[in-house]
């Protein structure tokens, strides 16, 4: 997968990133600055892009 291809999350994800991209810019980030704040942050909470629900955790 390459570097910034966004298909391997969910639309959940999706839009959370969205949401925290739009309120970074309503604070004065970049566009630039404030859409890698918010996959980052999406990252962080979720470990990254889909996961299967079964057998997670053990």
């Amino acid at each position: 997968m390459p570097q910034g291809d966004k298909s391997s999350y969910t639309d959940k994800q999706k839009r959370q990133a969205e949401h925290i991209e739009e309120s970074y810019e309503k604070k004065g980030v970049k566009h630039e600055e404030a859409e890698k704040r918010a996959w980052a942050t999406v990252n962080k909470q979720d470990g990254g892009g889909k996961k299967s629900g079964s057998g997670r955790g053990k």
